[in-house]
């Protein structure tokens, strides 16, 4: 028996290994809580016995917030090298700065002694056509700088989608579908890798620079979760608990938002409201922390050189009338609809290219969009600058000095008083402006359904708030119109006399942004703290509340998804909705495995299988872990024991332990069973044995498992009746049980 003693010994060491995932497999959130929980109570216990142990237990607690700090310094620096050369490579479609090839067009023509109406045409900034023929008028000219920017925009998407396809699958669409999901404790290995950071961080600058009709919102937050996945290799704490990891992606999902709309609060609620799953009070501290320090590195970087985080900042302060709630509750049905048809047909031409041969060529389909975007885009000036650009030109209020077309008023001098121009009637200008934007919204809806979901980084806030920002600059122009010609109708006559500033078309495209953006991804509360950080329009809170809720209850009405949601349903990946109600009068018997006609469930007895029949049992089944029963003929439960520690304990054992052969026996009692003397050693599991799993009974309504799942965080739950054991539910059965339920096909649910 000393080989007994020996090898029970050796086992209470902890493998390499145990207790860790496979990819595509969900993590078990109570068990890696209560390791971390063990972990703190052993620094704790040692903390007292001397000054070293004091030392590492202040570090370890200590840990957590220099991690924050580390994300938010590199998503900051990521996201600012990021605005940078995104900006200088769009400029460098339609020309080249002669001073230096390195500065973008606003840079170039800082240092020139042009006048203000001129600033745009100082003699530094070249267009391709002035620096290849000399000189920038006429139709030759015209169809050179038309043929110049599509051929820069085909080769920086080319090379966008090569670099996915080569170096980092992972790096393609927005990310946050796959984030939730990971949120959710599910495994993705390589998803927020070394590689998927470098490749998606020079492809988003690839694919923006192109004129695509998508935004580098959301990839920013995939950069900064691969940023905290990274960075917790540095802390034993977080590289080796996956339940700690996920709290730190939470932060860096905040940080993410942080940089990319300059909006740190507004990051924290994004995280809380629309990417996480768990959510404790300490990751709201960490990501408040993490939101702060990005924002604070991308500021001291000061990528937009106006000393502002914030890319669209506006500066009307008009008062808005209660009358003025009428058209910005339009602006939000408007918003509504929009996301509902675009959600419906973005998933119908993403399942066609899953399902086709479209989707064997992402290459060309990369291509043909590029070009049609390209050669639709650059008549009209509107599609024809950047997408954040428009989304600024259309929040804008227009002041004396303006000279942009939406600013070609009919002046009237006499009437201005101080900074405030009254309302004017429209010059030519304004209605060459509404045609042309007519026309760009008209392209920008259609053509953002083929962009998102195409083989490069594309986040979708950017193109959302530019259909939104259009809609509502026309809405805004008209209803200025209106009350600029008919200033003695009833619903003007109380407040705007004429000669005043009513209303402020800026303010309608603040408005209309908010709103689609709201009937696409279903946010709310984020998505107004975020409008109001990113313009610094404090004083119309009310209707960008107004707008959001509205625009929610209308896409509701059409279709409960939000786009992340559909398309993780769309992706097959084990998501489990914590907003929506389980409603059936199912019991837990209904949905466990096994089912009436099938084979009995495998199970592993406690002391009386050899390491053969447990080998046979590995090999000829995939399930990810196995019941521990008293006995074939009792079933009654011990525990329950996960097939990768068993895999790895036994190859272990077989290496390291004298006389363990495929006829030993493997027990997991605390003392070994009674066998003759001439029997070979035998092998102790009860270290990597579950002796708490969760068991419901077989009359359990289907409503309560699903809710210990969602709360709970659990890969399996064990079905008993009279102590005995019946089944067994994993989260994929739970899932299947719910698509059946809703009509859906259940085996949409593709990862084990």
């Amino acid at each position: 028996m000393n080989g007994t003693s020996k090898m029970m010994d050796f086992l209470e060491e902890p493998l390499p290994g145990v207790g860790t995932y496979e990819d595509f497999n969900t993590i078990d959130w109570v068990r890696e809580k209560s390791r971390d929980r063990d972990r703190h109570r052993e620094i704790t216990s040692r903390s007292k016995e001397s000054t070293w142990a004091l030392i590492h237990s202040v570090s370890d607690a200590f840990s957590g917030w220099l991690l924050m700090l580390f994300i938010g310094l590199l998503a900051g620096s990521l996201a600012g090298l990021i605005d940078i050369s995104a900006h200088w490579m769009t400029d460098l479609k339609e020309g080249v700065c002669l001073a230096g090839f390195w500065f973008n067009h606003e840079h170039c023509c800082w240092k020139s002694n042009t006048t203000f109406t001129d600033r745009d045409k100082c003699p530094e900034w070249m267009s391709w056509s002035q620096l290849i023929i000399g000189h920038g008028e006429g139709a030759f000219a015209y169809i050179l700088n038309y043929f110049m920017y599509v051929i820069w925009a085909l080769l920086f998407s080319l090379l966008a989608v090569l670099l996915v396809k080569g170096f980092a699958p992972y790096a393609c669409g927005s990310g946050i579908p796959e984030i939730k999901t990971i949120l959710s404790g599910f495994i993705i290995r390589g998803y927020l890798g070394k590689w998927t950071l470098i490749i998606k961080t020079i492809t988003l600058v690839l694919a923006v620079s192109s004129g695509l009709s998508l935004g580098k919102e959301g990839p920013l937050v995939h950069v900064a979760c691969c940023c905290g996945n990274i960075l917790c290799h540095l802390f034993t704490k977080y590289r080796k608990n996956e339940a700690k990891r996920r709290e730190v992606l939470s932060a860096a999902a905040a940080a993410g938002v942080s940089v990319a709309f300059g909006a740190p609060i507004g990051g924290v609620l994004f995280s809380l409201e629309e990417v996480s799953y768990y959510f404790p009070l300490k990751t709201l501290w960490r990501s408040f922390f993490a939101a702060l320090v990005a924002a604070f590195t991308l500021r001291s970087i000061n990528p937009f050189g106006n000393s502002r985080l914030v890319l669209f900042y506006v500066e009307f302060h008009m008062p808005w009338h209660l009358l003025e709630l009428v058209p910005f509750i339009l602006l939000g049905i408007f918003g509504g609809l929009w996301g509902a048809f675009f959600i419906r047909s973005n998933i119908a031409w993403c399942r066609r290219r899953k399902t086709t041969k479209l989707g064997k060529y992402p290459v060309l389909e990369v291509f043909v969009v590029t070009a049609i975007t390209a050669i639709l885009a650059f008549p009209n000036e509107y599609t024809r600058m950047s997408t954040s650009e428009l989304i600024s030109e259309l929040f804008n209020d227009c002041g004396i000095l303006d000279s942009s077309k939406l600013c070609e008023y009919v002046n009237d001098f006499n009437s201005t008083k101080g900074d405030d121009l009254p309302d004017r009637a429209a010059g030519p200008g304004v209605y060459t402006a509404m045609w042309q934007l007519a026309l760009a919204l008209i392209m920008k809806v259609f053509i953002t359904i083929f962009t998102f979901g195409m083989k490069v980084p594309s986040g979708l806030f950017i193109p959302s708030m530019a259909v939104g920002a259009i809609a509502g600059r026309l809405l805004g122009v008209a209803m200025e119109q209106l009350a600029f010609y008919h200033h003695d109708w009833i619903i003007f006559s109380g407040w705007c006399s004429q000669g005043a500033d009513c209303i402020t078309p800026g303010l309608y495209a603040m408005v209309g942004a908010a709103a689609c953006l709201g009937g696409v991804t279903r946010m709310t509360v984020s998505l107004v703290v975020i409008m109001f950080e990113l313009t610094g329009g404090l004083e119309y809170i009310v209707p960008l509340m107004a707008a959001a809720m509205t625009s929610k209850w209308v896409a509701d009405a059409i279709g409960r998804e939000g786009i992340y949601d559909a398309h993780i349903r769309l992706n097959g990946y084990p998501f489990l909705e914590a907003k929506e109600e389980f409603s059936h009068k199912t019991l837990a018997m209904d949905v466990m495995r096994p089912r009436r006609n099938d084979p009995p469930l495998t199970v592993i007895t406690q002391d009386s299988m050899t390491v053969e029949d447990i080998e046979t049992i590995i090999n000829e089944t995939t399930y990810s872990g196995y019941p521990v029963v008293v006995s074939r003929e009792s079933q009654r439960l011990v525990g329950f024991v996960l097939r990768r520690d068993l895999i790895i304990s036994i190859e272990n054992a077989r290496k390291k332990q004298d006389g363990i052969v495929s006829t030993s026996i493997i027990y997991f009692t605390d003392h070994s069973p009674p066998l003759p003397p001439s029997s070979p050693s035998m092998l102790k599991l009860r270290s990597i044995l579950d002796l708490s799993p969760f068991t419901v009974t077989d009359q359990t309504p289907m409503e309560i498992v699903v809710d210990i799942f969602r709360k709970l965080g659990l890969r399996q739950c064990l079905v008993t009746h009279n102590g005995k054991l019946l089944g067994i539910i994993t989260k994929k059965d739970v899932l299947k049980h719910i698509a059946q339920l809703a009509n859906q096909d259940p085996d949409s649910i593709l990862f084990n």
